[in-house]
């Protein structure tokens, strides 16, 4: 009899103080067309509705903010999840859940990496996990697509993100059967997606591949977590980006810096990464992007502008810390 007054006493303690409860390592799928993870649950605004709910309106989110509500975003936001993508939960809080975003390495969790989330965000669907498995997958390549109910296009379902992966059911003319999370099958154009049967089926990219997919962003506002077609931060972009060619690089811009092979300043080429520090490049890593020859970078700059190209090292400040560059192609 102690022992059950026992276990009573610490489940009502544990409601009484709002303590976290933590999980077993169950693995989810992301229900939204992306997922918004932050470092602590219920820390947003009002203001943040639009990426909190189910579903999502991102571009709502983003557009609406000023430089000064992106800015506030700094360290209150850690990453982005895609549609279809799985995380694995660590731990519950009310409606709350912390999960690791597989596919993101981080020295943060081997399981990926870790931040809270909504858990009305997610979906667990055993057979969406089956198909997962099993089928080939579809890789949104354009900076957005927009999922359709039919094969006619008569009804969108949900516009998704760039590198979001979706098994394939079904290809009839230009349109392709997809499987989602916790709603059926829905209908992509193939003119926005490349199929392939695993990771190992993307082809190796080259420089070029990389810089021309970069390219298609240039432009996109700037979010800090962003790891979507609905705005970047710097090593959200370069991850994503690399992502999308078959190639895992970690999450963070200090972590992509340990990773590689090292390159010299003479001997770039294109598609390596350039990093900056603090301390006139001899401090704590900052900041990524992308080489793309002739002394120009593209790479997502801060809350106040977009994926943009520059002569980086014509550039007082970022020739001033500059911190190495690392090649992630062979």
């Amino acid at each position: 009899m102690k022992k059950y007054w026992l276990i009573a006493a610490i489940l009502l303690l544990s409601i009484a103080f709002g303590s976290s409860v933590q999980a077993e390592d169950k693995e989810m799928y992301v229900d939204v067309s992306v997922a918004t993870l932050w470092s602590e649950p219920d820390q947003a605004r009002d203001l943040d509705a639009p990426s909190l709910s189910n579903p999502v309106d991102m571009w709502e989110w983003t557009e609406s903010m000023t430089y000064e509500e992106k800015k506030w975003l700094v360290g209150e936001l850690q990453t982005q999840a895609l549609y279809g993508q799985k995380v694995t939960i660590l731990e519950e809080q009310g409606d709350w859940v912390k999960v690791a975003v597989d596919g993101q390495p981080t020295p943060k969790n081997e399981l990926g990496y870790p931040a809270w989330m909504p858990k009305d965000q997610l979906a667990d669907q055993k057979r969406y996990s089956v198909l997962k498995e099993k089928k080939s997958f579809a890789l949104v390549t354009a900076p957005t697509a927009n999922i359709y109910d039919d094969r006619i296009k008569s009804q969108e379902f949900k516009e998704i993100s760039f590198n979001t992966r979706l098994p394939v059911v079904a290809q009839t003319g230009s349109m392709v059967l997809v499987a989602t999370p916790s709603d059926g099958m829905k209908w992509v154009s193939s003119d926005h997606v490349s199929i392939y049967k695993n990771e190992e089926d993307i082809p190796n990219p080259d420089g070029e591949d990389v810089i021309e997919t970069g390219k298609q962003f240039l432009g996109l506002p700037y979010l800090w977590a962003g790891a979507s077609g609905f705005g970047f931060d710097c090593s959200g972009f370069t991850h994503t980006i690399y992502k999308a060619h078959g190639i895992t690089i970690p999450r963070d811009s200090s972590v992509q810096a340990e990773h590689g092979t090292a390159v010299s300043k003479d001997n770039l080429q294109k598609g390596d990464l350039l990093f900056f520090a603090y301390e006139e490049g001899e401090g704590s890593v900052h900041h990524v992007g992308m080489y793309i020859g002739d002394g120009q970078m593209i790479h997502a700059p801060n809350s106040e502008s977009t994926v943009e190209i520059i002569d980086v090292f014509e550039s007082d400040y970022y020739s001033s810390e500059f911190a190495g560059a690392r090649r992630y192609i062979d």
